[in-house]
Order: structure tokens, then C-alpha cells, then sequence
């Protein structure tokens, strides 16, 4: 499963200036995109803040308003189990440091800049080669379609495309799939592209 959390670490009080500690991670798994709304296409933001003790603990975790709970949980989930180096409380070093964290949950980020071009040609049959013998509860997670849920998500504006739009664009895509693979299955000759529901096939 491909995607992205982008972490940026701010250090918003905790001590003189004099002698800064540099917090350098020791263990910080990244959050679990949750695997529903990582299949919807539900992105967004969280603002976490928290408090890193000299001894390289983490506590006191707070979020911003507005996050969805479950990314807001993902989050959680993760922080209390960062781990920083420790540092000696000396020379004016500080005892603690209150940072903030906004994490971005994003569908692919590094997929190609042209993936729609890529979609747009690829034939039935290269998809049945790329989904062989996978059982079909496990067809939503395959490349194509995540691929196809992430152009979505990342190549229009919310002016161009505002998220009640495309998401509810994304839950169709994934009610088809079956019809999708079934449809190349039958027909190895036909593009992806013909199998997707009229609406997404004018934005590709």
C-alpha cells in the first residue's frame, strides 16, 4: 500500500535559547493510515503537539480542532511510542521541549506526474497478468486502483474538484471493481480506461 505522511517537527517552547537541544528520533514509527479511509480517499491534516523530556520520553500529546478522528488516532497511536536521544540537563539546557507536529495523510505522492496517461493505456490484459490468483477481497489494495483513487486525490484543485465530488467519484471506482476485473477477464483486449465509470474516464 503506497502512501505518504509528511512529518515536520517544530519546537515550540520549553527553555532558553541559549543552549538548544537537537532532537534527534531514536524510534518514531510513522501513523497507520487507516485502511478505510486510506480506500476512500479520505485525506487531510493533523496538528499534533507534544511534550519531549530530556530522557528522550514523550508525553502531554494534544490536537489541533478539525482532524478526523481516525487520522487524529493514527497519530496518537504512533507519538506515544516516539522515542527520542536523551540529553544532560546542564548548561542551560532545558529540562523539556513542547513541539508541534502536523502530519499531512496523502494518497501515492510519488506516483508518475503522467499516471493518467499511464491508466488511459493500459490494456485489460496487463491488468489480469498484475492481478493473477489474488483473491478478490484484496482487489481494492492492487496498484491500478490505488494508483487510480490517487491521481483523484492529488491532480485537481478542490475548486477543480471539491472533495464531496471526489470522493464520492472514489466510491463508485471501488463498488466497480469487481465489475472492472471481471469485465478485462472476459475481454483481455479492452482498455482499463473503458471499464470506469463515465465520470472519472473524462478526468483521465
Amino acid at each position: 500500500m503506497q502512501w505518504c505522511v509528511l512529518l515536520i517537527l517544530l519546537i515550540v517552547s520549553g527553555g532558553a535559547w541559549a543552549s538548544e537541544v537537537l532532537l534527534i528520533p531514536e524510534n518514531n514509527p510513522r501513523p497507520v493510515y487507516p485502511l478505510a479511509l486510506f480506500r476512500a480517499g479520505i485525506t487531510g491534516e493533523v496538528g499534533a503537539e507534544f511534550t519531549v523530556h530530556a530522557d528522550g520520553s514523550v508525553d502531554r500529546i494534544s490536537f489541533a480542532q478539525g482532524g478526523h478522528p481516525e487520522l487524529i488516532e493514527a497519530v496518537r497511536s504512533a507519538i506515544e511510542q516516539w522515542r527520542f536521544k536523551p540529553w544532560i540537563v546542564e548548561d542551560g539546557k532545558p529540562a523539556y521541549r513542547r513541539v508541534l507536529a502536523p502530519m499531512v495523510f496523502r494518497l501515492d505522492l510519488d506516483q508518475p506526474i503522467h499516471i493518467n496517461q499511464q491508466l488511459k493505456a493500459l490494456k485489460c490484459r496487463t491488468l489480469n497478468e498484475s492481478l493473477g490468483k489474488i483473491a478478490e477481497q484484496s482487489w481494492i489494495d492492487t496498484k491500478v486502483f490505488v494508483h487510480t483513487r490517487a491521481y483523484l486525490s492529488n491532480a485537481f484543485h478542490k475548486a477543480q474538484l471539491p472533495d464531496d465530488q471526489r470522493l464520492a467519484m472514489i466510491a463508485r471506482l471501488n463498488k466497480r471493481i469487481p465489475t472492472i476485473v471481471r469485465g478485462c477477464r472476459e475481454s483481455p483486449v479492452r482498455t482499463y480506461m473503458s471499464l470506469l465509470p463515465e465520470d472519472i474516464r473524462r478526468l483521465m
